[in-house]
């Protein structure tokens, strides 16, 4: 009886809740089951389907390795032909052991025992796409890169990754580790035109693949991964170090034994001697990006007609090439008025550099930024005969110092620009504010982060040398913007257009009077300034750039039409002695525009300021005419007869606010104070500077604030 009680005492302590729970785990495993199941035989059919389209080997062997681009110039000849360089198939038993090792090894080390896809590389990716750690690396085997090169784009798409991972796996199915391999170094891109192994040893070694040594190997798997950065003919060292990687992971994986990777120096291969490659290719190279932009996938031959003038482009080079000192770096950019590139040089030389400073450098510009103060003062209403003071100044704690270490003392506006005078410089871009300096080349163009501290008025924030051309171009069309392109069509062989330039609408980007004013500026700096070495025989307007210790040289100006801009250093920053804008730029740039613009007519620059109507100072005459036309009412409202004044009215520079018919003034008295550096009542002689917008015409002492406003008579 205990016995039972015990039994039914203990009964109640039960949890009755674990086979609910259990029957729940059971249902979640039996569905999972299910539904894995049934993708792994949706997976096995969608792969069974792909393995039957897919073409057999021989067929596969047969397609076109790589598309075909000819780019042309404006005048339809050819700059340059990319496709298949010239290369034998070769059989598995002809590919030497060292390079399917060495392919393996950087490619897919897991390639003898995967079926297609590597559930480890896989597993990877995927902590990639939810994690976006991208320190560790989401690749894609031997198996999928051979399905996207035969089959697929290179578009970076869940999709196109779902179907690359089907063929895969159905390539692996169809045929043998030792075939897809085969197929693979026969179809893989090395880069330079160069598809399979044996086309890339002829381009980079001048012998077949068959003939591969070790060092040589390591540097071809090596290219897979990025073919233009790594490659020989690019950059040597770069190509050393991959190739170094590659030789390691060999070592790692038992392809090659320790004593042998460590003997083996990959800097002492040598390399076929490359022909020399002339300088469009900087331009080329800039063109195909675009393509990428602009362009549906497609694997059709492509013509791609550009803007580019190949005998400018052949002037240009030279001109680059003579003038650059020696040690430096050249660069040049040539816009027509439309904005399409009539010439580009990104380098001294594409085959020892194929580093574009024309497009992809970023260096301080130096007095050429002055181009953004001074339209922000002449927006602001400085005019070119306007006084200023060249002498010591001192803002925010910074005092800037001018090339020659000598003060002018006042000038005006126009010399000021000419002689590239520093301390002018940072007291206009006080004035009109830093911040209106940055927004002047924002809007015209500057694409690289702007400072706004005082110094940034003598080009201490980095550009780049295509929007400061850009922005010049701008000013010679007259305040327009330009938008530099370098493509006009893209056509397929057979004549089929995919892609054809559309004109940009030009915006307006400063008043006609600015970009007339500061068109007046840059001819000066050219006849009479800083760079005269620019000089061509008919009109330019330019303006030269110098950086501290002479490190950067830069000359920016325009000419019938044609706007150039040349910048010159070397890629380390360090000084160049001698190296200043007027010198080897400025002369560049007249070797290069002698011939751009030989067979253009001659045009002179539209400087004449027109002002609008609240800008305009009226003369003595027209302010005043006949004293007879004038009636004047004191305070009560009575006439008052003229010839009996005896107040202000005497004084023949009346306040402007009591002028008849004048706007209001176009600052507050606090910065007429400063732009004139004084009092606003102080008498011309007193002062450095005149009133912003005013001209070169004295203002007057103010008058009584109780003095009624002159009216004209009715």
């Amino acid at each position: 009886m205990a016995r039972r009680d015990v039994r039914r005492a203990s009964t109640p302590s039960e949890d009755p809740q674990p086979r609910p729970k259990r029957r729940w785990f059971r249902r979640l495993f039996i569905w999972g089951t299910v539904i894995a199941l049934l993708a792994i035989a949706a997976l096995g059919i969608a792969v069974a389907m792909a393995a039957r389209s897919i073409p057999g080997f021989d067929e596969l062997k047969e397609t076109a390795a790589g598309q075909t681009i000819v780019v042309r110039a404006r005048d339809g000849s050819e700059l340059l032909t990319m496709g298949p360089s010239p290369g034998n198939w070769l059989r598995s038993d002809e590919i030497p052991q060292v390079m399917k090792d060495a392919m393996i090894s950087v490619e897919d080390r897991r390639f003898r025992s995967h079926f297609g896809v590597d559930p480890i590389g896989l597993a990877r990716a995927v902590w990639v796409a939810t994690t976006g750690d991208r320190r560790i690396a989401a690749t894609s085997t031997i198996s999928q890169q051979l399905a996207r090169n035969v089959f697929l784009n290179n578009s970076r798409t869940f999709g196109r990754k779902a179907r690359e991972a089907i063929l895969a796996m159905a390539l692996e199915a169809k045929f043998s580790k030792e075939q897809i391999l085969e197929l693979y170094l026969n179809k893989v891109y090395f880069g330079g035109g160069a598809y399979g192994v044996d086309a890339a040893s002829r381009k980079f070694f001048s012998h077949s693949a068959r003939d591969l040594n070790v060092g040589e190997a390591a540097i071809i798997a090596g290219l897979v991964k990025a073919p233009s950065r790594y490659s020989p003919t690019a950059d040597v060292q770069a190509a050393v170090k991959r190739a170094n990687i590659v030789l390691q992971l060999m070592k790692q994986e038992g392809a090659i034994g320790a004593a042998e990777a460590d003997a083996i120096d990959v800097s002492t291969v040598k390399l076929k001697p490359e022909a020399g490659q002339n300088s469009a290719r900087y331009f080329t190279d800039w063109v195909l990006e675009y393509l990428d932009l602009v362009l549906p996938d497609t694997q059709e031959p492509l013509e791609v007609w550009t803007t580019l003038d190949a005998g400018m482009q052949r002037a240009a080079t030279s001109a680059i090439q003579a003038n650059a000192p020696k040690g430096a770096q050249g660069a040049l950019v040539s816009l027509d008025r439309d904005g399409a590139v009539l010439a580009m040089v990104g380098g001294t030389d594409y085959v020892s550099s194929n580093y574009n400073r024309a497009i992809q450098a970023v260096r301080q510009p130096g007095s050429a930024w002055k181009l953004f103060v001074y339209m922000a003062a002449l927006e602001a209403g400085y005019l070119p005969d306007d006084r200023v003071v060249d002498e010591p100044v001192t803002i925010n704690g910074w005092s800037p110092r001018n090339s020659g270490g000598t003060y002018a003392g006042p000038i005006d506006v126009r010399t000021a620009f000419a002689y590239s005078k520093n301390t002018v410089a940072a007291q206009l871009g006080n004035e009109v504010g830093f911040g209106s300096v940055a927004s002047m080349a924002r809007r015209f163009g500057i694409t690289t982060p702007i400072a706004t501290n005082p110094s940034m008025v003598l080009g201490t924030s980095e550009v780049r040398l295509i929007d400061m051309t850009r922005a010049f171009a701008a000013v010679s069309a007259r305040g327009m913007s330009v938008e530099p392109y370098g493509v006009m069509k893209v056509t397929t062989a057979n004549g089929r257009v995919l892609y054809q330039h559309e004109a940009a609408k030009g915006q307006q980007l400063v008043p006609d009077y600015v970009a007339a004013g500061i068109t007046d500026l840059l001819q000066t700096a050219v006849n009479v300034g800083t760079g005269k070495a620019a000089q061509i025989g008919r009109p330019v307007a330019g303006k030269t750039g110098t950086t501290s210790s002479n490190k950067d040289g830069w000359f920016l100006g325009f000419s019938s039409g044609i706007t150039t801009g040349v910048w010159m250093g070397r890629d380390d920053a360090r000084a160049v002695p001698g190296l200043q804008g007027g010198t080897a730029p400025a002369r560049a740039f007249a070797t290069y525009m002698r011939q751009a613009v030989a067979k253009r007519p001659v045009e002179q620059f539209a400087t004449d300021l027109k002002l609008p109507e609240w800008k305009l100072e009226p003369d003595e005459e027209y302010l005043y005419g006949d004293p007879s036309e004038y009636y004047y009412v004191d305070e009560d409202g009575n006439l008052v007869d003229q010839n009996r004044r005896t107040d202000w009215r005497d004084d023949p520079y009346p306040p402007p606010e009591q002028q008849p018919g004048t706007p209001p003034p176009a600052a507050n008295q606090d910065f007429l104070d400063q732009a004139t550096g004084g009092a606003a009542n102080a008498r011309p002689e007193s002062r450095g500077n005149v009133n912003v917008g005013r001209g070169s015409r004295p203002p007057a002492p103010p008058g009584p604030p109780e003095a009624p406003a002159p009216a004209p008579s009715p």
